[in-house]
């Protein structure tokens, strides 16, 4: 299996790069972002690209592949609708078009988060504009598409978000985790779990094409 994966600096998508190179059936893993990752892997390539809104440059490289883990996302705090809305609903289907039309039989996997609002006009505006987002990704005619919503994440192996608040609130409650998973597991997850979910789902497809948290879960342990 060949996977295009954007977002891979982030915490979920370090997570999933990680659970891509030790997978034996991937092939090879290409990461596309406007940083690269500090890693290096025989199966990982890197495309350092600064304007994703325009592919066009590097549309040459983008041809044969399975499967596509998109994990690029921004927080909600401190911006208004409009920008939220470009970076997370226009960003991302404006490189879904391009995948779909250059890889018809490619299965799109999206990060989304838990409250995601479907109907597009509920009270929160990330959860608006996460459903907008979901909905258009849901009518494209890709081979397959599916969205994670992933509720609390516990990084492991190392992995690091890079938003400073973030890691404050991680160094907090990170400690806790045996205590949330004991006692809320329908509402907690890992980085190892989520890249693991992500490519079992790729590889076997899923009866849900939305999958909560607990679905997260299952998928990860069947696929163990």
């Amino acid at each position: 299996m060949k996977v295009i994966l954007l977002g891979a600096t982030g915490m979920v998508g370090q997570g999933v790069v990680r659970e891509c190179l030790l997978d034996p059936e991937v092939e090879t893993v290409l990461a596309i972002g406007r940083n690269a990752t500090v890693q290096q892997h025989e199966k990982l390539h890197e495309i350092v690209h600064n304007d994703l809104f325009d592919l066009s440059a590097i549309e040459g490289k983008l041809s044969g592949y399975d499967a596509c883990f998109f994990c690029l996302g921004v927080s909600a705090v401190g911006m208004n609708e409009e920008a939220y809305r470009r970076v997370t609903h226009d960003l991302t289907i404006s490189v879904a078009r391009i995948l779909c039309r250059l890889n018809p039989g490619m299965t799109f996997i999206y990060v989304s988060g838990s409250g995601t609002d479907s109907t597009e006009r509920g009270r929160l505006m990330w959860a608006r504009v996460k459903g907008k987002t979901e909905n258009a990704l849901l009518q494209m005619p890709f081979k397959a598409v599916y969205m994670f919503r992933p509720g609390y994440i516990q990084p492991l192996h190392g992995i690091r978000t890079k938003t400073r608040w973030y890691r404050a609130i991680y160094a907090v409650i990170g400690p806790l985790y045996p205590v949330w998973k004991l006692f809320f597991p329908k509402y907690v997850t890992t980085t190892e779990c989520v890249g693991r979910a992500m490519l079992n789902v790729a590889k076997r497809g899923s009866p849900k094409s939305v999958l909560e948290n607990q679905d997260i879960r299952s998928v990860c342990r069947d696929g163990s």
